[in-house]
């Protein structure tokens, strides 16, 4: 069992008398804190695990993205939570490098695919032992079961912040 940061009291300590945040709101900010947390420490992970095979996180991102099907950049985007602009830079970088190609969409005449070349899978296969090994070593220091857990909760999560948001793509004021 988690314990959650104590609550402040709901006295007036300079905050325009709006009292102190609900028990709900000091859990989201618990789960946001360590989410935020936990996002740092997985991209430096990633940098450790990238740069062998001469790529950063970002890169690696795109990369993986594709890696098993071409993608158009707004796709890749949209999975991972991240804005058009900073996936299309990479993808141009990457492409760039020789790592991965503009196709034609047929589902979409402007938004080309991104796909893998290979020069762009064999960077992966580089990178591929050392994130087995890692992932192993989590799964052995955390647990497949907690993990399991883990993941289906941030998956439940992420859909609640997405139904929260609504068709407007933005939070509503309650």
């Amino acid at each position: 069992m988690v314990v959650l940061p104590e609550r402040p009291a709901r006295a007036d300590h300079g905050d325009a008398g709006l009292g102190g945040p609900t028990e709900e709101q000091v859990l989201v900010s618990a789960i946001a804190k360590t989410v935020f947390r936990l996002n740092g420490q997985l991209v430096e992970m990633a940098e450790v695990l990238a740069a062998p095979a001469g790529l950063t996180a970002s890169w690696w991102r795109v990369l993986g993205a594709v890696a098993f099907e071409p993608a158009p950049v707004v796709e890749i985007a949209r999975r991972f939570g991240i804005t058009r602009q900073s996936v299309q830079r990479v993808a141009d970088l990457v492409v760039a490098e020789g790592l991965a190609e503009y196709r034609p969409n047929p589902a979409h005449q402007r938004a080309k695919l991104v796909c893998l070349t290979e020069a762009g899978r064999a960077k992966l296969r580089e990178i591929a032992p050392g994130h087995r090994a890692r992932s192993a070593q989590l799964v052995r220091n955390v647990g497949d079961d907690p993990l399991r857990e883990i993941l289906a909760g941030l998956t439940a999560l992420s859909r609640g912040i997405d139904e929260a948001a609504g068709d407007a793509g933005h939070l509503d004021a309650p």
